[in-house]
């Protein structure tokens, strides 16, 4: 019986697994943007508006593996960098990211512009992300069960596909709120050629996110943040962070997001510049039976003549 067990589990493994490459090549109807849990560290990633944002420049680079031991399970690397230009009234930056799914693989890198404008004690910027993405997909490592469908018939390989998104971006010194829509549109055409305007390969994601810092005293910070993640043909998603920070060099936080996960995340800032994060995801899904959870590095260095600005008026986002 104990071997009867071992075989079904073993069986059941694979069948997940096949449903997971499925779903990574169709893209249909799953998230296709890139999913990680400290977003609140790497605000770029998700919302071009956040370029220039601090006084100095800022670069960050994380690794993500998703969902260990689970084959075909995501992996995610992201490389951002941004700072203010035209004596702060403009930000520029650079995203990066390499994401692989299942069969699929795409490395997307983007040019973000943001305009700021003072209003009250705070700031709204608009932003603009210009660029585009290398898709491949390997069809031909899927179990069709339709042999005649014209979309698998052959594999995908390096397919460029211009993109452009966009976003808004609202900040004062102890709270912040962001709407961006990082992939606006995309001319995917390459990837599915019958698509229409109302039934493209890329769906547009809509990320809505906010955040506020207390300060109970000089050496503790508390960050509650929110994150919503939209898409009409997947359900919504929602991520309940809260970090603290402790003598403004130690942040320990906790968060849970909807169908997904429980979050435990820690980030050092080292010195003045250097910044090192970790996140750990403990699945709350059937996969978590499968899985030892999603692990996440993350390094950041800020650097600029500005930087020590950090240190008179802390920026908690």
């Amino acid at each position: 019986m104990k071997n009867m067990n071992h075989l079904i589990s073993i069986e059941m493994k694979k069948i997940l697994s096949i449903l997971l490459i499925m779903i990574g090549a169709l893209g249909m109807s799953a998230q296709q943007e890139i999913m990680i849990s400290q977003y609140m560290f790497n605000g770029l990633v998700i919302n071009p508006a956040y370029a220039g944002s601090h006084p100095y420049f800022s670069a960050s680079a994380l690794h993500r593996s998703q969902w260990l031991k689970f084959d075909g399970a995501p992996t995610t690397q992201t490389f951002a960098i941004d700072g203010p230009i035209a004596n702060r009234r403009l930000g520029a930056g650079l995203t990066f990211s390499n994401d692989q799914i299942g069969v699929t693989k795409q490395q997307e890198v983007s040019l973000n512009l943001s305009a700021k404008v003072t209003t009250g004690r705070g700031k709204l910027a608009f932003g603009l992300r210009l660029g585009g993405a290398f898709y491949s997909a390997t069809l031909s490592d899927l179990v069709v069960f339709d042999q005649n469908d014209p979309n698998y018939v052959a594999n995908i390989s390096s397919k460029f596909i211009p993109k452009v998104g966009a976003g808004i971006y609202y900040y004062e010194r102890n709270w912040f709120a962001g709407l961006s829509m990082p992939v606006l549109y995309a001319a995917d055409d390459v990837i599915l050629p019958e698509v229409t305007l109302n039934d493209k390969f890329f769906k547009t994601h809509t990320y809505l996110n906010a955040g506020y810092v207390f300060e109970p005293s000089s050496i503790l910070a508390i960050k509650p943040s929110i994150l919503v993640k939209y898409q009409g043909e997947a359900p919504t998603e929602v991520d309940l962070n809260c970090n603290v920070l402790f003598f403004q060099k130690f942040w320990l936080g906790a968060g849970y997001r909807t169908g997904d996960a429980i979050i435990f995340m820690a980030e050092w800032n080292v010195t003045d510049m250097l910044r090192l994060g970790y996140a750990y995801d403990w699945t709350t899904t059937a996969i978590g039976d499968y899985s030892n959870g999603s692990h996440e590095v993350m390094l950041g260095f800020d650097f600029g003549k500005d930087v020590k600005l950090k240190v008179r008026s802390p920026r908690y986002f």
